[in-house]
């Protein structure tokens, strides 16, 4: 019994290697790449069009125009989405981007925390989840 188990977890008996948790992990990694994709490009667009909405501080180092920073938001945030997608086929160049680019966006809203606080301590936080998901699970799951 325990047998039937442990092969029902891990796919052992139909041909398939990969535990079916690990290719969940890659999906749900694909999927909050999809979603930080989006606030990226949520945040992006509030910038663009209303540059007032967010609080510019003094003496920033790596200050740009809010307006800036909302270009680099929209272009990583649609970049972002499009590489969640191709998460989803499970081949590798896609969770090595999708690692690559988790990372960029991590980066990113690393230099906009002046800005947006909260809102930049969280995109990091689910890009960190991404990262892990993809580098420790990503390779288990079979195209």
């Amino acid at each position: 019994m325990a047998e039937q188990r442990a092969q029902q977890e891990t796919g052992a008996g139909r041909g398939d290697s990969s535990p079916r948790w690990a290719s969940g992990f890659t999906v749900f990694a694909g999927i909050m790449m999809i979603i930080v994709g989006v606030f990226h490009m949520a945040a992006g667009l509030a910038a663009i069009v209303e540059n007032k909405f967010f609080v510019v501080t003094a003496d920033y180092l790596y200050a740009f125009d809010v307006t800036g920073w909302g270009w680099i938001h929209l272009i990583v945030g649609l970049v972002v989405l499009l590489a969640g997608f191709a998460v989803f086929s499970g081949r590798l160049w896609a969770l090595a981007l999708g690692i690559v680019l988790a990372g960029l966006s991590a980066i990113a809203n690393f230099l906009f925390l002046p800005y947006y606080p909260l809102w930049s301590l969280l995109i990091i936080a689910l890009d960190i989840f991404v990262i892990w998901a993809l580098a420790v699970h990503g390779w288990k799951v079979k195209a």
